[in-house]
């Protein structure tokens, strides 16, 4: 029984120390707000990580460089809904050599 809850519990960490890198934006029309959020692993130093917000014509409307902290394990980036270009929008965050991308509608 021992070595059976081991391996489980085993297997179950390796599983969790995968990558969870991922980026997602939410819209909350009521509160006029584009809320965009990159997800990853925590890690024991402080990382900077740029992102990009791109207007449906493929013009970067805002580019940062968000640091997140040692032992956090994501960073958000906010627009305002009203003023934004209507049609889909990419939001990019490039975490060292990798871009993590996602896309999201703004419409009246």
């Amino acid at each position: 029984m021992k070595i059976l809850f081991s391996l489980i519990l085993g297997s179950s960490l390796a599983f969790s120390m995968d990558k969870i890198n991922e980026v997602d934006c939410l819209i909350i029309k009521e509160e006029n707000s584009i809320i965009c959020k990159y997800t990853a692993n925590r890690e024991i130093e402080d990382k900077f990580i740029d992102v990009q917000w791109i207007t449906p014509n493929g013009d970067i409307s805002r580019e940062r460089k968000l640091i997140m902290p040692k032992g956090h394990g994501s960073v958000y980036d906010f627009r305002y809904i009203q003023g934004r270009e209507l049609g889909i929008w990419t939001f990019n965050a490039t975490d060292g050599e990798i871009t993590y991308s996602t896309e999201f509608e703004v419409t009246k």
